[in-house]
Formats: C-alpha cells, sequence, structure tokens
C-alpha cells in the first residue's frame, strides 16, 4: 500500500502557513519562544542575509514522486499531480540565456517523472551549462522507460546527486520505504556500469546522507569515508563524493518530529548548535530556486513553505532580471535553523 503524502490526506501539516505557525509557537512543554532566526544572525553580523551572487538556478520540476520519503520536505510522492509545464520550462532556459549562471540543478519529487524532463536537460546541456539532478536512484529500476536514464545522463554530461540515507538495508528502507535500499544498489551498479563514479571517466556520481532520526549529521570526511568502504566491500559500488544533510524541520519530518515527541528536542538543538560560520555559508547566498509554476524563492525549503523572494526583486520566471536579484534580501524564518546547525547543511552538504 502507497503511503499518502500530507497533502492527498487533509493534513494540516500539507499548509505552508500552518508549518509556520508551529515554528513560532513555543515548543510543546514551554513557555518560552524560541529565539527569532534573524536575531541569532544579527548577533552574528550577518542580517540581512544578502546574496553572494547566483551561482546556481536550481529548478523543481515537480512534486510527483515514485516514493514516498519519511523525511521529505517536498511532501513528494506518486499521489501528487504538480509538475512544470514545457512553456515554465522555456521561461527558465530564456532566463539562462540571458544571465551566465553556471550550474542549473534540477530536482523534485523525482524530476525525472516530468514528461519534458529530457528534453529540458537537453537543452540546458545544449546551453554548455553544468546540470546536475537530483535523482533518487529507484525512479532508474522503476520500468524499462527509465532504465534508459544512466545512458541519456552520460550523453548529456549530468552530474548525478543520489541520496543514500544509509550504506545499510535496514537503516534506508526505514526512512525510504521497503527494498528501496536494494533497487538503489542496482541503480549503482547501473550507473557505475557506464562510468559513473569512476575515475578519469568525467562522469559525477555523488551521494546524500540524511539521518534516520531526529539527530545531526556526522562529520562529511567520516561518514563519506565509511559509505566508501563499506559501499565497496559489500556492494562493489563507487561514487565521488558524500553529502550530508540535517533534516530540515518541515513538511513531512515535521510531522514525525511532532508524532515521535522529539520536536521540541530537536529544535532546541537546532537553536544551540547555530554556528555562524555555517550561516554565513548557506546555499541560499548563490542559489534562486524556481518552482514548478515558475515563482522565485531563495532556495527549496523556502519554496515549501511559500516564502517568497523580497517584494522588490522579480517573483516569476517570466521577470527575470538577475541584478535584481542578486540585489535582494533573503527571506529567512525558524526553519532555517536547520541549514546552520553545527557544520552547516547545503545542497551540497556541510558549509562549515
Amino acid at each position: 500500500m502507497i503511503q499518502k503524502t500530507l497533502k492527498s490526506a487533509g493534513h494540516d501539516l500539507a499548509e505552508p502557513t500552518f508549518q509556520l505557525r508551529v515554528l513560532n509557537t513555543p515548543v510543546a512543554g514551554s513557555t518560552h519562544y524560541l529565539p527569532k532566526f534573524r536575531a541569532k544572525l544579527a548577533e552574528a553580523n550577518l542580517y540581512p542575509l544578502l546574496p553572494t551572487g547566483i551561482d546556481i538556478f536550481q529548478v523543481n520540476v515537480g512534486k510527483l514522486c515514485n516514493q514516498t520519503c519519511r523525511h521529505c520536505h517536498v511532501d513528494a510522492g506518486p499521489d501528487r499531480r504538480e509538475v512544470m509545464q514545457r512553456d515554465t520550462m522555456e521561461l527558465c532556459l530564456e532566463a539562462l540565456r540571458h544571465s551566465s549562471i553556471p550550474t542549473v540543478d534540477i530536482t523534485g519529487g523525482a524530476p525525472e517523472m516530468n514528461p519534458h524532463f529530457r528534453w529540458f536537460v537537453e537543452q540546458v546541456h545544449s546551453m554548455g551549462r553544468h546540470v546536475i539532478v537530483r535523482c533518487n536512484l529507484t525512479i532508474i529500476t522503476a520500468n524499462k522507460q527509465y532504465g534508459t536514464l544512466p545512458q541519456f545522463f552520460a550523453d548529456n554530461g549530468v552530474h548525478i546527486v543520489s541520496s543514500l540515507p544509509f550504506y545499510q538495508q535496514r537503516n534506508t528502507d526505514r526512512q525510504r520505504g521497503d527494498g528501496v535500499f536494494e533497487r538503489s544498489v542496482q541503480a549503482l551498479h547501473m550507473l557505475n556500469a557506464i562510468g559513473y563514479g569512476q575515475e578519469g571517466s568525467g562522469l559525477e556520481l555523488d551521494l546524500v546522507y540524511n539521518p534516520a532520526g531526529a539527530f545531526f549529521p556526522g562529520p562529511q570526511a567520516s561518514l563519506e569515508s565509511d559509505f566508501r568502504r563499506e559501499l565497496q566491500k559489500h556492494h562493489g559500488i563507487a561514487f565521488n563524493k558524500l553529502y550530508v544533510i540535517t533534516n530540515m524541520p518541515i513538511s513531512r519530518f515535521l510531522e514525525y518530529l511532532i508524532d515521535s515527541g522529539n520536536y521540541s528536542d530537536y529544535m532546541e538543538k537546532l537553536v544551540n548548535s547555530f554556528n555562524p560560520a555555517a550561516a554565513a555559508g548557506v546555499m541560499c547566498r548563490n542559489t534562486i530556486s524556481v518552482s514548478w509554476d515558475g515563482y522565485l524563492y531563495d532556495c527549496d525549503f523556502n519554496q515549501m513553505l511559500d516564502l517568497p523572494v523580497a517584494a522588490h526583486a522579480p517573483r516569476h520566471i517570466r521577470d527575470f532580471d538577475v541584478e535584481l536579484l542578486a540585489a535582494r534580501t533573503i527571506a529567512t524564518d525558524q526553519h532555517c535553523y536547520g541549514c546552520t546547525a553545527g557544520s552547516g547543511s547545503s545542497c551540497t552538504g556541510a558549509t562549515a
């Protein structure tokens, strides 16, 4: 039986405004509010938070996915039908033509399930941009149609970033569903066979680790060493880098924190672990995020909480202006503690 997403289940937490209300209310069992994130930034002389430029054009092409993971901040799943249409992709391409942004980061849901995905990747590749695709691995083994993805990725020089919660089956399946680890290993073998992750191939394959509970990830370097050793020893799998990402207290992970009684402790831990160096390196400072319907956000997390870019900046891809966006003030709220705790967290792992 496929697990329902928060939206299809009619859950309160499917609404961004409700999530923000939870995050800005005193934690359960307490009468005090957590410090405002912007106050922490001010203490670190980082408020207002400003961009350092726009190096990454991140496009969320939809919330449709073949999985319903427990930690998903997108609330993606097979029952979501929000997908980017081709005319919106055309506007994205037009924005890229009028800028020199070097990297296009394509995400979802499972971005490969968007009917225009391959066309979009080919168009971006033809522009000479560095193309990243956030692949959940299991989509590759879903059916024959997706089984050709490894060759398609290689033909278009795609840099693959894939989530693999752990190098053991139990931890991975607990977070992502029964059988996910085995299918992920199968997909990784297919990618390795075509050259991904292999020295000298030029085909980059990076993995992403998310904790399977209400705790922070360990040090990125040591976890990468562990993953490399264990995946090679037990499965003969090679990869380039491992990114560690802290689970954000939004959407389905927020639901998990509340239902498991871990919300208060987790939020307190995030606040107490605030690291100014990590805050200085957050991904929103060099990224612009485009939603499936073309609206602009500072990051994918703000997108899911419906926190648009600042009012003086263009708010839809049809009005894209790289200079105005590079001069914007970045929107923040309490969830931002998730990116600034400890060694920091971003789409490319630790930030400090």
